[in-house]
Order: C-alpha cells, then sequence, then structure tokens
C-alpha cells in the first residue's frame, strides 16, 4: 500500500512538473498564421522562397513576407490575405516561364543517345542527342518540376502553356541548359532561342534557331522592342512589341513567334509549308 501511495504522489509531483514548465517554456502561436494560411491556396510549390505554405504565412504574418510573394495567389487572394491583417495589397505584375528554344526533333540534327531521360543526367553524361549545345533536351525534367502541369513535352521540346503556369519557377531550377526565363505574362512575342553561336553555326545544327539577321529590329524601327545581344536577338521585355511585328519581320527562320502559335504548334507548320 506505501508503494502504491509514493508512486501516486510521485506520479502527482511530475505531473505538477511539467504543467509549470509547460506554461513557462510555452511559445504562443499567432492565431493569424493559421488564418493566413486558411486563405493561400495550399500548393506548396515554394514558388513563394519559403518551404511550403505554413511557412509563408508565418512569414506573412512576421512582415517578412507581403501576401503577394505567393505566385499561386490570385488578385483577389492578395487583396483577402492583406484585408485579414490590415495591410496594404500591392498588385505584382505576373510572369510565366519561357523555355528559349523552338529546336523539335524535325527541326534539328540529332545524334543517337542511349542514357537516361532526364535532362541533367543527358548533360553530365553526353550532353544530350541534339546537335545544339544551348537548345532544349525535351527529356522533360522541368515538366516533372512543374507541380501545375503547365509544361509538356512535345516532339521532344519543352512547351509552356501560360495559362496554367503561376511563376513558381521550379522548372528554372530544374534546367540544366539555363533555358527557361521567367517573362511578364502580358508579353506575347518572344525570340525561341538562346544560342550565343554564329548563325551559320545554328543553321547547322537547327533550322529554326535566331541567325541574327536584325529584320525584327529594322521591322521594329527606332522603338527598341527588340535588342542585339551578339549573334542572337532578344525581346526587349521592358518594350515588348505588339505581335504585328512578327509578320512584318518575317523571320525567315521562325525563331521570333507569338506564344500561343508557338504553343499550339500552328506558326512552325506554317513556316514549314511555305
Amino acid at each position: 500500500m506505501t508503494a502504491i501511495i509514493a508512486v501516486g504522489l510521485l506520479g502527482v509531483l511530475l505531473g505538477v512538473i511539467i504543467g509549470v514548465v509547460a506554461k513557462v517554456f510555452a511559445v504562443e502561436i499567432d492565431e493569424r498564421i493559421e488564418g493566413v494560411g486558411e486563405l493561400l491556396p495550399g500548393a506548396n510549390c515554394g514558388g513563394c522562397g519559403f518551404a511550403g505554405c505554413a511557412d509563408f504565412a508565418k512569414a506573412v504574418v512576421a512582415h517578412d513576407a507581403t501576401p503577394d510573394q505567393c505566385p499561386v495567389c490570385s488578385p483577389e487572394d492578395v487583396t483577402a490575405i492583406a484585408g485579414y491583417l490590415g495591410i496594404s495589397a500591392e498588385e505584382k505584375e505576373k510572369k510565366v516561364a519561357l523555355v528559349r528554344c523552338s529546336g523539335d526533333i524535325k527541326n534539328t540534327v540529332r545524334s543517337l543517345y542511349n542514357g537516361v531521360r532526364d535532362c541533367r543526367s543527358a548533360v553530365l553524361v553526353a550532353g544530350g542527342a541534339k546537335g545544339c549545345d544551348y537548345g532544349c533536351l525535351g527529356f522533360g525534367s522541368c515538366a516533372d518540376a512543374c507541380p501545375f502541369g503547365a509544361i509538356e513535352i512535345n516532339d521532344g521540346l519543352a512547351i509552356v502553356h501560360k495559362e496554367l503556369c503561376v511563376g513558381c519557377e521550379n522548372c528554372v531550377a530544374a534546367c540544366p541548359k539555363d533555358l527557361i526565363l521567367m517573362v511578364p505574362a502580358a508579353t506575347e512575342v518572344h525570340v525561341y532561342c538562346n544560342s550565343p553561336e554564329k548563325g551559320a553555326a545554328k543553321r547547322a545544327v537547327c533550322q529554326t534557331a535566331c541567325i541574327g539577321c536584325r529584320k525584327c529590329v529594322k521591322a521594329s524601327g527606332e522603338e527598341e522592342h527588340m535588342l542585339v545581344d551578339g549573334f542572337l536577338i532578344r525581346t526587349n521585355y521592358e518594350n515588348p512589341p505588339a505581335t504585328e511585328l512578327v509578320e512584318a519581320a518575317a523571320c525567315p527562320t521562325t525563331a521570333l513567334r507569338i506564344d500561343s502559335q508557338h504553343a499550339a504548334g500552328a506558326y512552325a507548320k506554317e513556316g514549314a509549308s511555305k
């Protein structure tokens, strides 16, 4: 009986000690963190730069991040979160991923490749199957990294569907060729090439490469919609051109394209038929 009473008293004493310690060292949790978490999409894509939505919600409440840093949040979501926290909502220009290559299988010189069907592995082992050292390998590492299904591999080329892209940038980190660039979603005209080689060298391995002919630069006049970067022309995303430039420039390789036509493959087919 004595032993039972002793054990009981010891249990009570330990319970009191644990209760006191828990109260002294308790960490108060801000209820707003859970509230912000419920307003977030819950994608946990990491595009905000934090480990997940819960971590991001904590940062927003602590004023270490702003609601607009979530690439998945719609303007309505951002406004709702800002209203809940009593802070001002800032509008942020939406950006989407752009794969700067148009060299699909039928337009590129290819070599035999029997390695792992992964872009990083292909680069490390043999450089892939395409003759262009700067082109899309088409093994889908970027598509695998996209949690929103915004990238598909079509004829050995990664295609971004901007209506599905939320700008999480997971694909940017996944591409070993540094081909993927985040661009304003409102811009529709792009140069789908990233090779700095001379025109002749590029045409020897890809029929749709930018050869630096500058026809698009001339067609844009003094507006500076297009920028010359050595033997490569790039879209000036701070002053992008209208879609009419594509027809006016008549790019001889169709490297200059409207994004919707590029995604659908229509422009390439039209160019091949002319």
